[in-house]
């Protein structure tokens, strides 16, 4: 089969119809692969260098263009759109104002690109029109195109070849990784999830040290993904696959808690899956109810607004067990969904399958090419700058005879030839003093040229010195990277589960079903819960931990009650039936299926959960330390109600430690902001009511704060401790880590100094971290994956080695804890 066309007909009135026969075949042929290669390369598949689209990079490059910095009013989105349809992008306005709202909003990215003004929408909802709403660059998009004016990047024709476009931009953030993408092309598609800024940082900068590290080296720091949403996922096994093929799945999770509402128990959801929006859930949960699929729930109510964010309330009815009806939930409605990771970008041009290494190593060879184009270009700049400055120098120690010859010559051009020859200058040091203005001819322009002189031969040799080192310039990328982290980096919000645990079975069952054996409570240090159904001890076998560690154990019974101890110096009841259970072959403290705090008990903002507690009526009662060096220690007292202070804080303090006495001998320590260390003994501390506000238990200097507190027997003891600097972001600095036995430091009497414990080094002035108790010491990340921590040195005033991530909790032997009863949080 053939078409017929015509082509090219001339001009004049001697028409002759030119007919040429082409195969349909070949035409369709021709005319896909056109139509392919254009959605593969120019729309649909994001760079791997800065995981951006083709529209997502044009928006920001013409922001960028238009100075719409974080520093400057909003314009009209319209007009960003506009802009960026008539230079750049040859496709309509609706595709470039959807790329425009979706880097706008936080729900999307993890890391927005725009700072939106207006409705950009909701999860569920469409933006307004881009007439209505303004936008502007966010902070992250200005470190996306910083020194791009420095030829740091290669630059490329327009659609009509009148302007030129950067084929990539600089990105000193890992876009991709960070924000994730989507995008469906021709024969082939891209869905990676978004990942906590900081945790990619910390792999990126392990990556600049060991470029042999392997994929379990770089999931010590990312974990998995840390979702904008927050939520849960559940299940690790997909997400290493997709680390290390690039493709899998996992499962996520709504946030959700049993809480009292009216008369009737509920279940309120604070956090939903990536992507799924309330008015999704609610519509699937009615469907369900009309349809005798799903019983026991009274009434939904959507109570999300902007101070409080989501809260969606199901208030479920009179007899039916809230736990279970949440299993039924996940099972039924979008409350829980799955997300198929496919990490496919364009790399040198072609789309590729890329692991998570290969993405990482990507990144950074994109960005060792960016610093060291950027110095050559720096260094060419004050090489100019650096000869002009020499000339001119020449000239002011003969200026009555350069005066003298620019007065006796003809033109500019004799001036400028007799300059040359008389002083030995160049063809731009002579235009550049025939330039020169009579009042940099004064004595201090002279020594200000010489300061500069100086400089720019120093800034030239650092600049050589990065572009003739490999090294150097491995380190100046992995400083950067550092800084990024610490300027826009943010906490993990996504909590990380093994599996889903079988909560719906214990739930199922009424109190007076289940009997009630001895268990234990765990709290780990990324704030899950759980319990064991028996007396075993999960890891007294002293294995090591796949994932978080357990700060906080305590003996209770199944139809028990524990109490939990918050840094606003609360308890809050619960039972431990609500506790999922831990799987019965489970033989290290990783908590493989446990849920979060939030599932339990409602928190406020900021609040926080340092401790478990037995609620025991007998014994010395709790020891606690706040943030400004106070100590107490309280009665046992149990209340009939569901929560109740235990300490009466001050304005701006917290409690940092909480601790079970079982002798009331114990050794109390606090540990200081500027490495301070203060021990005594247990007994000095006058037992006090609850409303007590306790008595002075450390002296502070003047800015100093308290970072530790905890009670142990001190025969086998460690101290553990991590300085940084003050000014960088929390949880972005791994900071120099040091062990010492805790026999090192002589104890002091109550409400003194206390000894130094660590010893600074240059850029360091703060503690970020410390803890005293058992050995062996265990730590863990944010993320709750383990920190390999240096051998015990008995220096007690020496300084660290760097630390290969930063430190957020530690935690000794679970089984030494409950033998004494102590928990050190």
């Amino acid at each position: 089969m053939a078409r017929r066309t015509t082509k090219n007909p001339p001009p004049d009135d001697d028409f002759e119809e030119h007919i040429l026969d082409t195969n349909i075949k070949d035409e369709m042929e021709t005319s896909f692969l056109e139509y392919a290669y254009s959605v593969i390369y120019s729309r649909a598949l994001p760079d791997a260098r800065d995981g951006l689209k083709p529209v997502q990079r044009r928006i920001l490059y013409t922001m960028n263009d238009m100075n719409l910095r974080p520093d400057r009013g909003h314009v009209k989105s319209a007009r960003v759109v506009g802009e960026v349809m008539g230079r750049l992008h040859p496709h309509g306005d609706g595709a470039i104002y959807d790329a425009l709202v979706r880097q706008a909003q936080p729900w999307s990215l993890r890391l927005p690109m725009i700072d939106g003004h207006g409705n950009f929408g909701s999860p569920d909802d469409s933006p307004a029109a881009m007439r209505y709403t303004e936008c502007r660059m966010a902070p992250p998009a200005v470190a996306m195109t910083a020194s791009i004016d420095e030829e740091t990047v290669d630059f490329k024709a327009n659609y009509d070849s009148r302007e030129l476009e950067p084929v990539v931009l600089p990105s000193a953030i890992p876009n991709l990784v960070v924000n994730g993408t989507t995008g469906i092309a021709v024969g082939m598609a891209t869905n990676i999830p978004p990942h906590n800024l900081v945790e990619v940082v910390q792999a990126l900068r392990h990556l600049v040290k060991h470029p042999d590290a392997t994929l379990d080296d770089l999931m010590r720091f990312i974990p998995g993904p840390d979702l904008p949403t927050g939520g849960k996922i559940v299940g690790l096994d997909g997400i290493r696959d997709a680390y290390e093929a690039g493709r899998g799945s996992f499962k996520m999770r709504a946030t959700a808690r049993v809480e009292s509402v009216g008369r009737r128990k509920g279940i309120v959801v604070t956090e939903l899956p990536y992507g799924v929006g309330t008015e999704k859930v609610v519509e699937r949960i009615k469907t369900l109810v009309q349809g005798k699929k799903l019983q026991g729930i009274a009434d939904i109510k959507d109570l999300t607004d902007r101070e409080k964010g989501l809260r969606l309330v199901i208030e479920v009815k009179n007899g039916f067990v809230p736990e279970t009806l949440l299993e039924q939930l996940y099972k039924q409605t979008p409350m829980e969904d799955s997300f198929g990771i496919n990490t496919v970008a364009l790399v040198d041009g072609q789309p590729r399958t890329l692991g998570l290494k290969q993405l990482l190593e990507v990144f950074l060879d994109h960005r060792y090419d960016v610093v060291r184009r950027r110095s050559q270009f720096r260094r060419d700049k004050k090489a100019d700058r650096l000869h002009l400055v020499d000339g001119l120098l020449i000239a002011l120690l003969d200026i009555d005879e350069v005066i003298q010859v620019i007065r006796t010559s003809d033109d500019s051009a004799a001036a400028k030839e007799r300059l040359m020859s008389v002083f030995d200058l160049s063809q731009p040091q002579a235009d550049y003093i025939l330039e020169m203005q009579l009042r940099r001819l004064t004595r201090f322009s002279r020594i200000e040229l010489e300061k500069e002189q100086e400089t720019l031969r120093r800034e030239i040799e650092e600049l050589d010195a990065i572009l003739a080192d490999e090294g150097l310039l491995r380190e100046v990328v992995s400083t950067e990277l550092g800084e990024v982290a610490a300027t826009f980096g943010t906490p993990r919000r996504t909590v990380l589960l093994e599996s889903a645990g079988n909560a719906a079975v214990t739930a199922a069952a009424s109190p007076l079903e289940v009997a009630d054996d001895p268990c234990f409570a765990y709290l780990s240090s990324s704030g899950l819960l759980a319990r064991t159904t028996t007396d075993e001890l999960p890891g007294s076998g002293g294995g090591r931990s796949k994932h978080d560690v357990v700060v906080s154990a305590v003996r209770t019974t199944a139809r028990g009650t524990i109490g939990l101890l918050t840094n606003r110096g609360r308890v809050v009841k619960l039972d431990a039936l609500e506790l999922p259970t831990l799987p019965a072959s489970a033989n290290d403290p990783h908590l493989s299926g446990s849920n979060p705090v939030s599932e339990f008990v409602s928190l406020e903002q900021g609040e926080r959960v340092l401790a478990l507690t037995s609620l025991g009526t007998e014994g010395p009662g709790l020891a606690i330390g706040t943030k400004q060096g106070v100590v107490k220690r309280v009665n046992p007292e149990v209340l009939g109600r569901d929560e109740w202070e235990v300490i009466g804080l001050k304005d701006g303090d917290e409690v940092v430690g909480v601790v079970e006495l079982t002798t009331g001998q114990e050794t109390l320590c606090f540990v200081t902001g500027q490495a301070q260390l203060l021990q005594f003994s247990a007994s000095l501390v006058r037992p006090q009511g609850r409303s007590g506000g306790g008595m002075a238990g450390v002296k502070l200097g003047a800015g100093d704060h308290v970072v530790f507190f905890g009670a142990f027997e001190a025969d086998d003891a460690v101290l553990v401790t991590s300085s940084g600097s003050s000014t960088a972001l929390p949880g972005t600095e791994p900071g120099a880590v040091k062990v010492t036995p805790f026999s090192e430091y002589p104890a002091k009497g109550r409400a003194t100094g206390g000894v130094r414990c660590h010893r600074f080094l240059k850029g360091e002035d703060v503690l970020v971290f410390a803890w005293a108790g058992r050995a062996p010491a265990r730590a863990a990340a944010s993320s709750g994956a383990p920190v390999d921590l240096p051998e015990p040195t008995g220096r007690r005033d020496g300084s660290g080695v760097p630390g290969s991530q930063p430190i957020a909790a530690c935690a000794g032997p679970v089984a030494a804890r409950l033998a004494t009863g102590a928990m050190e949080g």
